[in-house]
């Protein structure tokens, strides 16, 4: 019944790039291996799996021998997304596809010292070498870059909703030579301590912790029950080569106490959190490098101007008068694109190199 679900998808399967199967329930290692042997092909760049975790049948999912046979058969998997999958039965990533790039863990579950890597024995860097050299062949001559031989080649990694994930894990990805972007969405038990383990800071002995990450997000969004750890507040200790930073949910207030110490902080998102006025201008005042800051579904808490308060605004700004932006017409009308127009004035006053975008923004009126 499956195979003939799937043989009236599409008539050459080989031809697949993005296989989404996030949508199936239940989808078992046999089915698996059917999909694998008659359906997936060396032109498969993106797989999206949806696990047994939250499954009342249950049972064995990924398995070693799956995943080396899909490192053999689709050799230009660039991406792999797992929802729901519990891979407590697999010791180590290094299974995982050499060619991947993109990891995206939703809701999975995860042993201990999973992202650690382990020295190969010779043996099987021979034949790592081996494999990859055949699945490279062509890619050489279009430009594209080989696959890793020696380590975890994946760039980014998105982890959302994985209770297990925690700070022993983030500092293992130290050892990723090529990690450059890290989400983190409630990932509850990562804390301040541990991301200060793990920010890259200059030593004796060189730069230690993530020192080739260039995006990170750390977002928490209030599920009910869940502990807030606050583990932004362990941006507190910089983190050298880090610029651009995403803050969502219960994370923003500590993240923006934080951001200062980010000296080569470029972009600064914000969302889906609410926020004062004076409290994103005391927070942007020493973020003088900034090129664009970002508010994405935020919730502005204004209170009614009256002279003390519209004195204390302009004061945030004071030295950079002369030089607001362009939205200034001396109106202060709510628009769908510019929801706080005062708070774009003294922003774009304090930072006249910076650029500022609403998305989805809203305001609410307070007398405190």
């Amino acid at each position: 019944m499956v195979c003939k679900r799937w043989r009236r998808l599409v008539k050459d399967q080989r031809l697949w790039r993005v296989v989404d199967l996030t949508a199936w329930k239940g989808v078992t290692s046999r089915m698996l291996w059917v999909l694998l042997r008659q359906y997936l092909g060396t032109g498969l760049r993106c797989l999206r799996l949806r696990g047994l975790l939250l499954s009342a049948r249950g049972g064995a999912f990924l398995s070693e021998s799956w995943l080396k046979a899909l490192s053999s058969r689709c050799p230009r998997l660039r991406s792999l997304s797992l929802l729901h999958a519990d891979l407590r039965g697999l010791h180590s990533c290094q299974l995982l596809p050499t060619t991947l790039q993109v990891l995206e863990l939703r809701g999975c579950e995860l042993p201990q010292g999973f992202f650690t890597q382990t020295p190969l024995s010779p043996e099987k860097q021979a034949g790592m070498a081996s494999t990859a050299a055949t699945q490279q062949q062509g890619r050489v001559q279009a430009g594209k870059v080989p696959a890793s031989t020696s380590g975890i080649a994946i760039e980014t990694m998105v982890l959302d909703n994985v209770p297990s994930f925690t700070d022993q894990h983030l500092q293992s990805l130290a050892s990723w030579l090529r990690l450059s972007r890290l989400e983190l969405r409630n990932v509850l038990r990562v804390t301040a301590e541990g991301l200060r383990r793990s920010a890259a800071q200059e030593t004796d002995s060189g730069l230690n912790g993530l020192s080739r990450l260039k995006y990170l997000e750390i977002g928490h969004f209030g599920r009910p029950g869940a502990q807030l750890q606050m583990a932004s507040l362990g941006l507190g200790v910089g983190w050298l080569g880090l610029e651009e930073l995403s803050l969502g949910g219960k994370e923003v207030g500590p993240g923006l106490l934080s951001a200062s110490r980010l000296r080569d902080l470029k972009r600064l998102r914000l969302r889906c959190c609410k926020l004062r006025e004076m409290q994103v201008l005391r927070s942007c005042r020493t973020l003088r490098d900034l090129r664009r800051l970002e508010f994405c579904e935020v919730f502005f808490q204004v209170c009614p101007k009256t002279p003390e308060r519209e004195g204390e605004v302009e004061r945030q700004g004071e030295g950079e008068e002369g030089r607001e932006g362009g939205t200034d017409n001396g109106d202060d009308k709510l628009e769908e694109n510019d929801p706080v127009p005062s708070l774009r004035r003294s922003l774009a006053a304090l930072l006249p190199q910076c650029a500022l975008v609403f998305t989805n923004c809203t305001v609410t009126i307070t007398s405190d």
